[in-house]
């Protein structure tokens, strides 16, 4: 059984986790094209290496960050985002047209 450290609520099955994803920078909302939001959204670097990616604890609903070896999927450690990120992204109300 595969055992994941999750920052809130310790070790668990690793069942219980959705991956979301590499942690990268977010395009400005109010100036980035329809392509660079797409490759952001979509398209991931995939290095072979040790890279920083967001975690969903399922049960609780926690996202996490969580640095994994691609080649070996050893995961160095999991982490807190506020550890790294001290600003909350608020988004626009979008246009909607009819």
């Amino acid at each position: 059984m595969k055992i994941m450290n999750c920052p809130l609520n310790g070790p668990r099955n690793i069942s219980e986790f959705v991956y979301g994803g590499e942690v990268k920078a977010m395009p400005n909302q109010q100036t980035c094209t329809d392509r660079d939001w797409a490759e952001y959204v979509f398209y991931s670097d995939n290095v072979a290496g040790i890279v920083a990616e967001w975690w969903l604890h399922a049960a609780s609903g926690y996202w996490f960050i969580a640095e994994r070896h691609t080649v070996t999927d050893e995961v160095i450690r999991t982490f807190d985002p506020a550890d790294i990120y001290d600003k909350r992204v608020e988004f626009s109300d979008p246009i909607v047209e009819m």
